[in-house]
């Protein structure tokens, strides 16, 4: 199983009046890495995967450490934990080498923009997502260990 790598600076607006990246703030680097890992990476040239809309049915969060300010950016590695007929669960960690500062997982619908409706996924954006599916990853769409908080979308 592939993981998927994003390099996320920190942005000195990211703290909050603790010292430390507000959890709202970690919403916004799982979308950065999701979105590099979808459009960025989505199969083929010209291929209309993952283009037409997508929207987060669900995202589960565990704070595991504070992350803090610092000129070198943080490292998001995503991969999929399941991949169904009309969603995907994508799980990621937030981290440096040496600790995790947030586990993650993200539900995620393809959306037909044009019809104002779910879609199934294609049979081109199974083959992609495959090659980031950790087999041996539960089923559920929870965060690996510890206890989750639920975030609204």
């Amino acid at each position: 199983m592939a993981r998927h790598i994003y390099s996320c600076p920190l942005r000195w607006s990211d703290m909050d009046a603790f010292g430390h990246v507000n959890n709202v703030v970690f919403l916004r680097y799982l979308e950065e890495a999701r979105i590099d890992f979808m459009f960025r990476l989505a199969p083929g040239e010209g291929s209309e995967s993952f283009t037409g809309g997508s929207v987060v049915a669900r995202h589960e969060i565990d704070y595991v450490r504070p992350l803090v300010h610092r000129h070198e950016p943080v490292r998001i590695e995503s991969w999929v934990t399941k991949i169904g007929a009309a969603s995907l669960t994508i799980a990621y960690e937030i981290k440096d080498p040496e600790q995790v500062y947030v586990r993650a997982s993200t539900v995620v619908v393809p959306f037909n923009l044009a019809e104002g409706r779910p879609r199934r996924i294609t049979a081109e954006e199974k083959s992609f997502l495959r090659e980031y599916l950790d087999d041996d990853a539960p089923q559920g769409d929870t965060p690996r260990g510890g206890k989750t908080e639920a975030v609204a979308a």
